[in-house]
């Protein structure tokens, strides 16, 4: 074979320049039994070849190669040589979209800490930032740096308005993808990822053994606005913008629901490298080339400059450039070109030192105020929200504003008819930002009622809140949401979907009727979607909830201001339930990390009459554990402090648990007030990083479970609750 016309070599990421699918290819293919199996793969290998570099020009490079029918016959080829001659298929680009549904999102921990950036919309803190990496780089403490001082390089790149991710390659193969999630660990969105076409299942090039990423999942402008009116025709509520739309596909269950979504990806950082001898990219030009060598899918907006004045001029001449990208931007993003520079200039708790956010200002448009709307959230807050004359803002079409509160209604002075400027608070959530013309003369009445339940309403300074508590059907299906999630019972199979369903056939209209569900197995089979294995496994899962651990029942409640950790803390501090439910405003400011505010609304909820009645009818089927009291706790692990990383064979949260029982402490982050590390199975390497940084002492599960044997307690547990 000779090189494909028009085609070098160095062009090519994961083809050969003589694979004979690459330019005007044959599709005319003899049929695939009369290959023979040897034939058959190799003519498979060469497809497989040809498919990934056309994905790669056609999502990532804008070039396409050849017509989409073309392309369309050769996939075609390739999944039926696989299905014929039953070929290894992993890797292989025709996996790369849907297949399959997950039960959940699983936590994974970062390579490296993902951190946030320092931003501002004010050229002088763009010009303060220059300054003091100036003055750092150059090694002078001086309040200005001095004349020559830090010579620095700056690549500008545009601030993608998307959904962060980590990528991780090993041997070059897709490995695992995770959202940015707290910064240190994220949702594991692999399957999900797996679907973007832009994202090569295996890298081109020549890469290093282990590669990390990070990039930004984003739904390009006009995809986004042909989704957003299938939508619409479909009878289903548009998305509000790209952002949220991209944000909430990654996190869907259904991978083939992902699949459908036109998702796209840019990569521009490298967070992880590892290669024998070979170094990382000194630089971030370097990266993003080799990135770009790689296959995987950079900007071409990104520029290196020279100092702050050309990053200023860059960001300004984008800001008016905007308009025309098919991708939202809310700024530009100024970084530290040399990698070495960067690591002297190191990192905040939060945030990168040598990078800034130059933002652009919030749009703003004008439109009229067709309607308002109330919402009920699940702790009863009503939110009011502008329904608008469709309007363009900012390349997203908005149909709706939020209004805040019904203090912000009266401070705007906002009501039905009136026309309003809108603008993107952050430049992502569309709010009303004043009224141009008043046509109503006074402002929105917000209702004296809930407009769900009729319960009334009470005021909290700007806030308005629903009484009706958990009686409040609109409060009620995010109550069971909560209450069956992973931060309350843990009762799987009761996810927002499944919830509305029970909720619309009459068998959930309260959370005691959870309960009852056992005697309802004939009609919870029956519904769409469900049958008697799916019913049973329910029935199961409630049953498993009947005794729960009284911290687990009182974050599943859904106390407003009470999660895991103040439920814990309430917990142990009062023993039970009704040691809770009956203490005074005093009493419950004495528990830890609960002040004053927290202590009044905690005795709000418990004191609610319509939550104290469901509250005593769950009892009727719920027991709560009481919990040790410190009076109870022993002190075995006094002073002790520890941090776990990886999967355990008993759930992290039960060592966690029964660290502090024992008088210990159990943290997120490791520091040098840390005494041991725990390390399970498939840890992330921030934490050991850490503990060498911190000389603090690691040890695997077993070496953990004989320090506890040492001072007399057991690993795993003998259920010692």
């Amino acid at each position: 074979m000779t090189d494909a016309p028009g085609l070098d070599a160095e062009d090519l990421r994961f083809a050969e320049p003589d694979n004979p699918y690459l330019l005007d290819p044959d599709t005319d293919f003899p049929p695939a039994d009369s290959l023979a199996r040897e034939e058959a793969e190799e003519q498979a290998a060469l497809l497989r070849a040809a498919v990934r570099e056309h994905d790669h020009r056609y999502y990532a490079e804008n070039e396409p190669l050849i017509a989409d029918r073309t392309y369309d016959r050769l996939f075609e080829r390739l999944v039926e040589l696989e299905e014929a001659f039953g070929l290894d298929v992993d890797g292989s680009p025709t996996q790369s979209v849907g297949g399959t549904t997950l039960d959940e999102l699983e936590t994974v921990e970062h390579v490296v800490p993902m951190l946030s950036i320092d931003q501002s919309v004010e050229e002088a803190d763009v010009r303060e930032f220059d300054a003091r990496v100036r003055r750092e780089v150059g090694g002078r403490g001086d309040a200005e740096p001095a004349a020559g001082a830090g010579d620095v390089e700056y690549t500008c790149e545009p601030k993608f308005d998307g959904l962060s991710v980590e990528l991780v390659y090993d041997d070059g193969r897709y490995a695992r993808a995770a959202t940015r999630g707290d910064g240190r660990e994220g949702d594991d969105v692999t399957e999900q990822v797996r679907t973007i076409r832009s994202i090569p299942d295996r890298l081109g090039g020549d890469p290093p053994e282990f590669l990390a990423v990070r990039g930004e999942v984003y739904i390009p402008r006009d995809a986004f606005q042909e989704h957003n009116r299938e939508r619409v025709e479909r009878g289903e509520e548009p998305f509000a913008n790209p952002r949220n739309a991209a944000a909430g596909t990654l996190r869907q269950l259904d991978v083939n629901a992902v699949a459908a979504r036109p998702l796209d990806c840019f990569c521009y950082d490298v967070l992880g490298w590892e290669d024998g001898g070979r170094d990382s990219p000194a630089t971030q030009w370097e990266e993003l080339s080799i990135l770009d060598d790689f296959g995987l899918k950079t900007n071409d907006r990104v520029e290196l400059v020279g100092d702050v004045e050309d990053a200023i001029d860059y960001r300004n001449r984008l800001l008016e450039e905007r308009e025309d990208l098919n991708y939202e931007i809310d700024g530009t993003v100024i970084k530290v070109n040399d990698v070495e520079q960067c690591e002297r200039l190191g990192t905040t708790a939060r945030s990168y030192r040598w990078a800034f956010a130059y933002k652009f200002p919030a749009r703003a448009e004008v439109t009229t105020v067709e309607d308002v709307v109330v919402q009920v959230g699940r702790t009863g807050r009503l939110t009011p929200v502008a329904l608008l004359d469709p309007v363009d803002v900012g390349g997203v079409t908005v149909s709706r504003a939020t209004l805040h509160n019904p203090g912000e209604i009266e401070r705007l002075g906002v009501n039905v008819g009136d026309v309003v400027r809108v603008k993107r608070a952050g430049d992502v959530i569309p709010q009303v930002a004043e009224v141009v013309e008043s046509r109503s003369g006074e402002p929105y009445p917000f209702p004296d009622a809930c407009p769900v339940c009729g319960s009334e309403v009470e005021r909290d300074g700007p806030l308005a809140f629903c009484t009706g508590g958990l009686t409040c059907g609109a409060q009620l299906e995010r109550a069971i949401e909560h209450y069956a999630s992973r931060g309350g019972l843990d009762i799987e199979g009761l996810g927002e979907e499944s919830v509305e369903q029970l909720r619309e056939a009459g068998l959930v209209e309260s959370l005691p009727d959870l309960y009852r569900l056992p005697d309802r197995r004939e009609e919870l089979a029956g519904l769409e979607g469900w049958g008697e294995t799916s019913a049973d496994n329910l029935i199961a899962e409630v049953e498993a909830a009947r005794e729960p651990p009284l911290a687990e029942f009182l974050a599943a409640l859904g106390v407003p201001e009470v999660g895991g950790a103040t439920a814990r803390n309430l917990a142990r501090h009062f023993g039970t339930l009704e040691a809770v439910r009956t203490a005074d405003e005093s009493e419950l400011a004495e528990v830890e990390d609960v002040g004053g505010t927290v202590a009044r609304i905690v005795r709000e909820f418990f004191t609610n009459e319509e939550n104290a009645a469901v509250i005593d009818e769950l009892l009727r089927f719920v027991s709560p554990q009481e919990a040790e009291t410190p009076a109870g706790d022993a002190d075995e692990l006094d002073g002790l402090t520890f941090v776990f990383t990886g999967a355990l064979t008993r759930p992290r949260s039960e060592a966690e648990e029964l660290v502090g029982r024992h008088g210990g402490n159990a943290t997120g982050s490791v520091s040098g007030n840390t005494d041991y590390l725990v390390v399970g199975e498939d840890p992330g390497a921030s934490k050991r990083a850490d503990a060498e940084a911190n000389d603090v002492p690691v040890v695997d599960e077993e070496g953990f479970a004989e320090l506890l044997r040492e001072r007399g307690l057991d690993w795993p547990p003998n259920d010692e609750r």
